[in-house]
C-alpha cells in the first residue's frame, strides 16, 4: 500500500483521559487534520505541513509513524503519524485555511475514549477506531 493522504496525529492527556486535535469543518462535520501528500514529500512531512496549512500549528514535528490504512473512501490510503507540538495548545481556537476556496476550522479536543457524536463524518469515526487500535498495538 502506497500512502495518497497524511493525518498528523496530535494527542493530549487531560484528567487521565486521552484526547486527540480534531476540528469542525463548516460543510462536512467534525474531522481530523488530513490533506494529500505532495510528489516528492515523505507522509511525514505531508503530516507536519498539513498541520501548519490546517491548523496554523508551525511548532509541531513528526515523533512515530502510526501506520498505513485504506480509508475505503474514494481509495485513499490514509499514513497516520503522532505529532508533536512545541509549547501546547489552547483549549479551542479557529483557523482561516485557504483550502477549498477557504474555510474556518473551528479546532477543540475529543477524548479517545469517547463516541463521536453524529456530527463526526463517517469516515473520520472509523479513523478514530484505527488510531485507538494502533495506539493499544504500539504500547
Amino acid at each position: 500500500m502506497t500512502a495518497d493522504k497524511a493525518c498528523p496525529v496530535v494527542l493530549r492527556s487531560r484528567n487521565g483521559a486521552d484526547q486527540i486535535l480534531a476540528f469542525r469543518h463548516p460543510s462536512a462535520g467534525v474531522q481530523l487534520v488530513k490533506g494529500t501528500i505532495e510528489p516528492g514529500e515523505t507522509p511525514q512531512a505531508a503530516a507536519v505541513r498539513e498541520l501548519s496549512e490546517e491548523a496554523g500549528i508551525n511548532s509541531a514535528h513528526s515523533v512515530r509513524n502510526l501506520g498505513l490504512w485504506d480509508s475505503g473512501y474514494q481509495a485513499q490510503i490514509w499514513s497516520f503519524h503522532e505529532v508533536s507540538v512545541v509549547g501546547g495548545l489552547p483549549e479551542a481556537w479557529s483557523h482561516y485555511t485557504a483550502d477549498g476556496g477557504g474555510h474556518v476550522f473551528q479546532f477543540f479536543w475529543h477524548s479517545l475514549d469517547s463516541e463521536p457524536s453524529p456530527e463526526w463524518h463517517s469516515v473520520f469515526v472509523s479513523a478514530l477506531g484505527f488510531i485507538r487500535a494502533r495506539r493499544s498495538q504500539l504500547a
